[in-house]
């Protein structure tokens, strides 16, 4: 299916070539799952969207508004993934963001597909190569320079691996290319800080919303370590690792709750193929 697309609430899938976005990647996005209409996670993804324009200081859109378009286009799909892009708008050539800046906002939507055996079995994941520099003004922000992640997901081309974990430039576990990494030692859960670069995952603040998560630096020596690993996203949500490097896993009862509440919430995990979107 060809994905529903609207650019400013405007069916189209066109925006201009001197947007800030295509020329320095000037902007923030949201990839949000819809259940038979709902988006339970919305209200989470809007106070992202909100905060990253504050930090990049773009205009936040009405998110009424956002939600009601994204809506519009999930119309008839029971599970769908929507893309909400919002750019500084058109500006003239040069870093030097406009004064008055008119931003553009478009959304996208295709019909939701995901590997059910993931969340029952767990998923292989690798260590990448390329690292995360860090840069506290940008932490956080799901910003659209995803370059680090392109060129880490560049360095594998095996189905069997569903993921790759990161390290920032001083070797501390950050998260994966597209998902935020949990560890749980003698049931207690912990997750790397997104303070120095990262970004602060929507399911990652489910988590810590409903469970006690305490922020540790870990590095794979101490992951191998955990009694289970699992990774969040707020399309793909609680997906258990099974197997990294040396170690294997299986899913376990922490992991198993945060599934169920997951469900609970409006977001079960339904049959399909394979979408590695966050």
């Amino acid at each position: 299916m060809t994905p529903r697309t609207s650019v400013d609430f405007l069916d189209t899938d066109r925006v201009s070539v001197s947007d800030r976005g295509f020329t320095y990647g000037d902007g923030l996005f949201e990839t949000v799952r819809v259940v038979h209409g709902r988006a339970p996670l919305w209200p989470r993804h809007a106070q992202r969207l909100a905060s990253g324009c504050e930090r990049l200081r773009i205009p936040a859109p009405d998110m009424a508004a956002v939600l009601g378009e994204m809506l519009r286009l999930c119309v008839g799909l029971d599970d769908a993934v929507a893309r909400v892009t919002l750019t500084r708008g058109a500006g003239a050539r040069g870093y030097a963001p406009p004064a008055a800046p008119r931003p553009t906002l478009a959304v996208a939507v295709s019909p939701l597909a995901l590997d059910p055996s993931a969340g029952r079995e767990g998923v292989v994941v690798r260590l990448c190569a390329t690292r995360l520099a860090v840069q506290p003004l940008l932490a956080g922000v799901k910003h659209l320079n995803r370059l680090e992640q392109v060129m880490a997901r560049g360095e594998w081309d095996d189905a069997a691996i569903a993921e790759g974990l990161m390290l920032d430039t001083d070797g501390h576990l950050v998260s994966a290319t597209a998902a935020n990494l949990f560890a749980v030692f003698d049931g207690r859960l912990a997750t790397p800080p997104v303070d120095r670069c990262g970004v602060a995952g929507v399911a990652r603040a489910e988590v810590m919303a409903v469970r006690d998560v305490e922020q540790v630096q870990l590095n794979p020596d101490r992951l191998m370590a955990a009694d289970e690993v699992f990774l969040t996203s707020a399309v793909r949500g609680i997906l258990p690792v099974r197997v990294f490097a040396t170690r294997s896993w299986q899913p376990g009862p922490v992991t198993r709750a945060l599934q169920a509440h997951w469900r609970d919430i409006g977001l079960p995990s339904p049959p399909g193929s394979k979408d590695s979107d966050r």
